[in-house]
């Protein structure tokens, strides 16, 4: 049986500020490094031995997984850092303050934009200051100007399939730090959720969600460490 932990980043800044964030490279706030290092308190004390660790290529993921890493005890583990593991691209709406942005277009809209499955926000503006396609994380890359959670999870999956999933065929404890909507996709795939099922889906910052496979992928426990931070889950 193989173990996966999910660990959203912690707060970052502009979690802090309600804002679209998406490939921004915003840091970690001092809460959000916080919610780091007791994630990784509770790996320890669980005594989760890790055996690899995969990441976004963005500043608060990998923030997050070196800072839990060290409070588990575990710094010296390998990690991987791949760009489809990034968070979902907000588009037009990447800067803009939430609450804002619904005075702005109204509440049901951008409540479509940020929750339905197949709906992505408007296009990044060609003059947009947040272009990352000079970046030189992304040289050569074909690269979105928006995106829904459906084609965030098109991003992700051949990174779930090549990278991540040979490492779960037998007894190994992986860790997976990256972003929301990036892990809302890896939980579609593996719970084999419907495109109603993972709207309701929400990772709380900071706190780990473990679960346990089975032959096949097949989860047959999920829990989060942080109970009184804990959402909802799938039924396993």
């Amino acid at each position: 049986m193989s173990t996966l932990i999910l660990l959203r980043h912690g707060q970052s800044q502009w979690n802090l500020e309600d804002r679209f964030t998406g490939w921004v490279d915003v840091d970690l706030t001092p809460e959000g490094e916080a919610q780091a290092r007791r994630g990784g308190e509770l790996i320890k004390a669980r005594d989760l031995q890790i055996t690899c660790v995969f990441t976004s290529v963005l500043t608060r993921a990998i923030r997050t997984s070196w800072l839990a890493l060290a409070a588990a005890g575990q710094a010296y583990v390998p990690e991987t850092k791949d760009w489809r593991l990034n968070e979902r691209h907000y588009g037009g709406l990447t800067g803009l303050n939430k609450a804002e942005t619904a005075r702005l277009h109204g509440a049901d809209q951008v409540k479509v934009w940020r929750r339905s499955y197949d709906v992505p926000p408007p296009d990044l503006p060609a003059d947009s200051p947040y272009d990352f396609s000079g970046d030189r994380r992304y040289a050569g890359l074909a690269l979105p100007r928006t995106e829904s959670l459906k084609t965030t999870l098109d991003r992700v999956k051949p990174c779930w399939d090549a990278e991540i999933v040979p490492h779960l065929g037998g007894s190994e404890t992986i860790l997976v730090a990256a972003h929301g909507n990036s892990l809302r996709a890896i939980v579609k795939l593996l719970f084999d959720l419907s495109a109603e099922q993972i709207i309701d889906v929400e990772i709380p910052t900071g706190n780990p969600l473990v679960v346990e496979l089975a032959q096949g992928l097949k989860p047959t426990a999920a829990r989060y460490l942080d109970e009184a931070r804990a959402t909802a889950l799938p039924v396993v």
